[in-house]
């Protein structure tokens, strides 16, 4: 069975828009390495600790400080100080609610892997905890009724 992504619309984005507008490209901006989203992977699953941060996500420890400095330099993730008794002082990181906001984005990533890159449907699954199904990322109108990519149509934001 073919599917085919087709959207229509008001905006033909070959001719009315340039890449450096984009919010998807100003997205992977922020976002831009594997190990930033390995990171945001992490914290989501409450990891706090820089230690936490190289060895879950299987990163250096140059690398998860880099990558750490540049989530909080966007404001995804922020530092918070605590201490451990008879310990120093040290930090730990937290997401923002801009940070938050990239969850649905990470499980459709997941999701796609899931069912494309992994024979048996991935290593872990998304659950609801009331009822205990499955979860999905799916677009959504405002009004609420699901939405296939050949129901799009592309047009020009409206300003508010």
């Amino acid at each position: 069975m073919e599917h085919t992504v087709r959207m229509t619309g008001t905006l033909d984005p070959r001719e009315s828009w340039e890449a450096n507008g984009c919010t998807i490209a100003k997205s992977l901006d922020v976002v831009s390495t594997r190990s930033a989203f390995l990171i945001l992977r992490e914290a989501f699953w409450g990891t706090t600790r820089f230690d936490d941060f190289a060895e879950r996500a299987g990163i250096s420890e140059p690398v998860a400080a880099s990558r750490l400095r540049e989530l909080v330099d966007e404001g995804l993730l922020e530092r918070e100080d605590y201490r451990d008794p008879g310990q120093r002082t040290r930090q730990r990181y937290r997401l923002t609610e801009k940070g938050g906001d990239l969850f649905p984005a990470l499980v459709a990533l997941m999701q796609w892997g899931n069912r494309w890159l992994d024979d048996h449907g991935g290593p872990v699954e998304l659950r609801h905890r009331d009822c205990g199904e499955q979860v999905e990322v799916q677009l959504t109108c405002a009004a609420g009724h699901s939405v296939g990519s050949n129901e799009l149509d592309l047009a020009k934001h409206r300003r508010r």
